[in-house]
């Protein structure tokens, strides 16, 4: 038995970039064969993509750690590390990409906003992306600094955990109270084939049917165990009100037969509309009633008398039965007559989004403010920016050379103005980052590394050093 698992908490962590190589070409008789060492190759990405094949996220549910492969380091001869495979994680048509909320992340915890939202076969997000590789010394020589001694370190990987949240991509939702004949009427408008039964929750999870009424053509899904206080997590209904949020028409499936268990048509239409008010978002879609079980005693009776009712509310209700067909040709063209006009006020289809990535940040700032030491509680100055921070995690802090490299391009980009003008001084702490990323050193104001210059107090001072 196949289990049906539309939402899924996702840890996912990509590659970590290689290192670069620092290296020397030696060969005989060429006693000056300069730098050859080549750059670090990239981490893998990890990626979702939308298969049509997929129908659940079960395969997720049960893998929920996905972490690509690191890149390979850089060699001598310039040689370059291989790129680290990407992870390609296969989700259903619909499937909405959102930010875990930090805590509790276990299935039913609140989740974030928005990330991605896929419809389309091929729609493409990347969940995280794999580290640059670090440069080899052969790319960082220069005419000044000729034979690097160092490399610069890969980058690590972004680690992110996201939901994953099915919502089913379906013209028609048919809703109404379990055994209402929901899933009947699939399996008699299309090739679909549901578990039925007669006991309440048969349908366990969303079924969708592909309906042909003239020229259009559409989908249909049942969404199950929709019952009083459904909104507020009684029985299935929260599990699966979502699947109606992409659905242009709403099908009420009204039990004709429901007076024997002491239900009544329209209580049981009140009580479904009063779950859908409630979880919102609803209340713009046309609907549809379909008044069913009129082959059973009384049942077309109960239609009979529900339709004038019905039509004074402004709804359309139309008697069918499941069982002998009747009344199924008038609600398929019914249904497709509304899909039609959503699909002409919705305009034409576009193409499959390619989300690759979210939008670029713009890493030219940084930002230098004074703090205080958490651990020490002495004075110190925190440099937050994208570029220092991916700065200082591609430094070798065991090789002077490397520092004295960092230092040269935080003082080019400014940071050594911004912590004078910040009121920072000879000796000052000075943390670059933040969390477990952050690197703290003593600042000693520098001059360009490899010169012979010296504008600093200290004159060349190249003492950048991580603690």
């Amino acid at each position: 038995m196949t289990t049906f698992v539309d939402r899924v908490v996702i840890h996912a962590s990509a590659g970590d970039g290689g290192n670069g190589c620092a290296s020397v070409h030696r060969e005989k008789f060429k006693p000056l064969g300069g730098p050859d060492g080549g750059n670090g190759g990239r981490g893998g990405d990890v990626i979702v993509v939308v298969d049509p094949s997929v129908t659940t996220l079960l395969p997720i549910h049960h893998r929920p750690h996905q972490r690509a492969a690191s890149g390979k380091p850089g060699q001598g001869s310039h040689r370059h590390g291989a790129t680290g495979a990407d992870v390609v994680i296969s989700v259903p048509d619909g499937t909405v990409v959102r930010e875990a909320v930090s805590g509790d992340q276990r299935d039913g915890a609140e989740d974030g906003r928005i990330l991605a939202d896929l419809v389309g076969a091929g729609t493409t997000y990347v969940l995280a992306r794999g580290g640059r590789g670090g440069l080899g010394n052969a790319a960082l020589a220069s005419p000044r600094r000729k034979a690097p001694g160092f490399a610069l370190l890969g980058e690590p990987g972004e680690h992110r955990d996201v939901v994953l949240e099915l919502k089913t991509v379906a013209d028609v939702a048919l809703v109404g109270y379990p055994s209402a004949g929901k899933s009947s009427l699939i399996a008699a408008m299309s090739a679909a084939r549901p578990k039925i039964a007669d006991y309440p929750f048969t349908t366990l999870v969303p079924n969708l049917g592909v309906v042909a009424a003239g020229d259009t053509v559409f989908t249909v899904a049942d969404v199950p165990g929709l019952i009083p206080g459904a909104s507020e997590g009684r029985g299935l209904g929260l599990e699966f009100l979502r699947h109606v949020e992409r659905c242009s028409v709403l099908v009420h499936v009204i039990d004709c037969a429901a007076l024997e268990v002491d239900r009544e048509p329209l209580a049981d239409l009140d009580v479904i509309e009063a779950e859908l008010a409630a979880y919102g978002g609803l209340a713009d879609r046309p609907r549809l009633v379909a008044l069913n079980k009129i082959d059973v005693p009384d049942g077309r009776v109960v239609a009979d008398m529900v339709t004038p009712l019905l039509a004074d509310r402004g709804l359309r209700a139309i008697p069918v039965s499941a069982m002998s067909r009747e009344g199924l040709r008038e609600l398929t063209f019914a249904m497709a007559e509304l899909v039609a006009e959503h699909r002409r006020a919705a305009g034409p289809v576009t193409a499959p989004r390619i989300v690759l990535n979210p939008v670029a940040v713009d890493d030219t700032g940084f930002d230098v403010s004074a703090d205080v030491d958490p651990g020490s509680g002495e004075p110190c100055y925190r440099v937050t920016g994208e570029r220092p921070e991916r700065w200082v995690r591609q430094t070798d802090f065991s090789n002077d050379e490397a520092v004295g490299y960092l230092a040269d391009r935080l003082a080019r980009l400014g940071v050594e103005q911004a912590l004078l003008a910040a009121g920072a001084k000879a000796g000052s702490m000075v943390v670059i980052g933040t969390g477990d990323r952050a690197v703290v050193f003593d600042w000693e104001p520098t001059v360009t590394a490899g010169s012979g210059d010296a504008h600093g107090p200290r004159g060349r001072d190249e003492r950048l050093a991580g603690s």
